[in-house]
């Protein structure tokens, strides 16, 4: 890698093949994959019939100008809206969940002209613009530990509504990490006050999204609908497609405004054929169904390991999101766990700030495998006492 820009940190374990939750390295060594690439081969690597779709879409024409009707984006627009209950809406395809969500912000920027913008202070929203600044005169920063113990939500009285042109929920507690999940009441009185107000709610799905946290969505755990929502990673399982849905009523908007916006893969041919077959594929195997109930296993596996080990602080997540917490413990941290998980051929996340392991795998993930883990992490555990 000595001619790619090293923008963030890289390993020298070089994958040259996967399948399914499963990567190969140079030598052959088998590693099993619990991060989903970044978060986004839900359906798992390789994945067979998604290969054949690209195989198939690039016999035909994989990219159009964005002038021209393309009737895949309409047929995968009808099935993103239908996923995520929006009845007669629109969708438009992008590249990225940064790029979504960039987009979904400036859409509510254009609709209701306010300045400011809401969202939890430790959110994740994107890489870049707007929406990866998060400037003090663009946003308002909302600190939720402040309603901890708050039942009337007091807490949120400080929160300039009349001001507030839309609240961009990350539902899936990603940010930073962390996988702490806002309470639910508390969601549902910031959705109630911010349409109050006369702004919308745009949820971004791009972790969420595509069954990660035992639903669809991570906003059906809150009973809202948004407005907007934004999706990506899974939606493309690995290959770079993004979308944003909105509400007729946004739409319309939009287009009577004359609202602009173009890029170079808009809408593009092979994007939306991949965005409808991950879709189908979802629906026809139940793949939410069955990730939440390993899930589930995975999560209860974890708790058994919180309650052996007293540098465990807490086990914690939803459907196939989930973390391990540890407490402060002489030399062991969560980056010496990762380390000692990759030798043993486990791909995992760690967050140093927050000392966490995370676990984001394939829905398509073996049980055996997640039991594999676990038992190596008890014996990581058990050593170090």
């Amino acid at each position: 890698m000595d001619h790619i820009l090293k923008c963030h940190e890289i390993f020298k374990t070089d994958f040259v093949r996967g399948q399914n939750c499963h990567l190969y390295d140079r030598e052959g060594k088998k590693y099993v994959d619990f991060e989903s690439g970044i978060w986004c081969t839900a359906l798992g690597h390789n994945h067979p019939r998604i290969n054949r779709t690209i195989e198939m879409q690039l016999k035909n024409i994989a990219h159009l100008g964005t002038r021209y009707p393309n009737a895949l984006a309409e047929d995968a627009a009808l099935d993103v809206l239908n996923a995520v209950g929006i009845e007669d809406g629109k969708c438009t395809f992008l590249s990225s969940g940064s790029e979504a969500v960039e987009f979904g912000v400036q859409i509510v920027r254009h609709i209701t002209g306010k300045p400011l913008l809401l969202t939890f202070h430790n959110s994740y929203l994107a890489g870049y613009g707007s929406a990866g600044q998060k400037r003090p005169d663009e946003w308002y920063l909302f600190d939720r530990s402040a309603c901890a113990s708050a039942a009337s939500y007091e807490c949120l009285d400080e929160i300039p509504f009349e001001k507030i042109g839309g609240f961009i929920f990350e539902p899936g507690g990603s940010g930073i990490g962390f996988v702490k999940f806002p309470p639910k009441g508390l969601v549902q009185e910031i959705v109630r006050r911010v349409k109050q107000a006369g702004g919308l709610v745009a949820a971004n799905e791009i972790t969420t999204g595509m069954g990660r946290t035992g639903k669809w969505f991570g906003f059906q755990h809150y009973d809202i609908q948004p407005d907007i929502v934004c999706l990506g990673k899974g939606l493309g399982n690995g290959y770079p497609v993004s979308a944003v849905a909105m509400r007729a009523e946004v739409a319309r908007k939009l287009e009577k405004d004359g609202f602009h916006y173009v890029q170079s893969h808009q809408n593009d041919p092979m994007g939306c054929s991949i965005a409808r077959e991950v879709i189908a594929i979802f629906r026809e195997e139940q793949w939410v169904e069955k990730g939440n109930a390993k899930g589930e296993f995975f999560l209860q596996g974890l708790k058994k390991i919180e309650k052996k080990h007293a540098v465990v602080k807490e086990a914690r997540g939803r459907g196939m999101e989930l973390a391990l917490e540890f407490h402060p413990w002489q030399d062991f941290s969560a980056a010496t766990a990762y380390c000692a998980l990759l030798e043993k051929g486990f791909l995992v996340g760690y967050y140093p700030a927050g000392n966490i392991l995370r676990f984001d795998p394939a829905l398509t993930i073996e049980r055996e495998d997640i039991t594999h883990l676990l038992e190596c992490l008890d014996v990581m555990l058990e050593s170090m006492n």
